[in-house]
């Protein structure tokens, strides 16, 4: 087998999201390996790009990086994973007071800011990987910011739960809907309509 087939095996479901919790160091490690990865899909297609350009870009031992990755592959979806939960847990996190549920307007804008990487991302058949892992994360988000509004106290945890990944699934679509347009509404205006869509289809 080649060392680029070896490096490019063929693609896979994404697992499901593991809670990493590294250490300072393995934290930094594990970023500069990711930024590397990053800037370099921006500078060649994803199957060119071998663990040994990440490597050589990041200046990381090949024995680092297998213990923190197990290939390319996993390099990428860790990305796209810790934007996920980052992007899910965002009104949490900062303890926002509103009825919003997810952080639209800021998701948007963010991905908008990065529209390369999404086209790379797409054209490269991997936008898949990461809407199905964004589904995950911000269907916990939702549900639990479902919670805290006290609006729906009479549901079943059954159909709390199937409401939020309902609305999941419908964000991560907007999105994708509202990143193919020509001509884009605000990020602002977006967050209002997807937040109109929750409040009102919960009534």
């Amino acid at each position: 087998m080649s060392r680029k087939a070896a490096e490019n095996p063929p693609e896979q479901a994404p697992a499901r999201p593991k809670h990493r919790k590294p250490d300072a160091r393995s934290s930094r490690t594990r970023n500069r390996l990711g930024m590397a990865f990053l800037e370099l899909i921006h500078e060649r297609p994803i199957e060119d790009v071998t663990v040994q350009d990440v490597l050589d870009r990041a200046s990381v031992g090949r024995s680092t990086f297998y213990l923190h990755f197990r290939d390319k592959n996993d390099l990428l979806l860790s990305q796209l994973e810790r934007f996920g939960e980052h992007m899910s847990t965002w009104l949490i996190v900062n303890q926002e007071k509103s009825l919003r549920v997810a952080p639209v307007a800021e998701m948007f804008a963010h991905v908008e800011q990065q529209r390369k990487l999404y086209c790379i991302l797409r054209d490269a058949g991997r936008l898949n990987d990461f809407f199905d892992l964004a589904q995950e994360y911000f269907a916990r988000g939702i549900e639990q910011r479902l919670i805290d509004s006290s609006r729906l106290s009479k549901l079943s945890k059954l159909e709390l739960a199937a409401r939020a990944n309902a609305l999941a699934g419908s964000l991560l679509s907007l999105l994708r809907w509202w990143m193919d347009r020509i001509e884009k509404e605000p990020a602002a205006a977006m967050d209002e309509m997807f937040h109109r869509m929750v409040w009102n289809g919960l009534r």
